[in-house]
């Protein structure tokens, strides 16, 4: 168990990987990373990559004064159970829609690493 789990969550996403903490008893994945387990408390926590795949389950918009863009704030939910806040990486930023699959990928600004999504252009379109 990591008694900084933020650092070492830091430290996988500078080396490209999206990991997430897992449960080894109870095999439930969590995000944001901490040393005990929501709900058990449970301590055998083990890290393992993330699929990357998820859904937009809620969006909002903020419109910062021009010049400033437009840009999204959204909640996924990961194919692995947890929900995180990120954002979509879309033109324009009101083009996100809830139910939406997207993908994570890493983006990097200044020294700083994040997690971030583009909408999945593998979904399947309705018929």
């Amino acid at each position: 168990m990591s008694l900084q789990p933020d650092a070492e969550f830091q430290h996988y996403l500078a080396q490209g990987r999206f990991m997430l903490q897992r449960s080894h008893s109870s095999q439930r994945c969590f995000f944001y990373p901490r040393t005990l387990e929501p709900g058990t408390g449970a301590t055998d926590l083990e890290w393992v990559p993330a699929s990357g795949i998820g859904t937009v389950y809620a969006v909002t918009v903020i419109r910062p004064k021009p010049p400033a863009e437009p840009y999204n704030v959204v909640l996924i939910d990961l194919a692995e159970g947890p929900r995180m806040m990120s954002r979509v990486e879309i033109s324009p930023a009101d083009s996100v829609q809830i139910g939406q699959r997207v993908r994570a990928r890493i983006a990097t600004e200044g020294d700083q690493r994040f997690v971030v999504f583009d909408p999945d252009n593998n979904e399947r379109q309705p018929s």
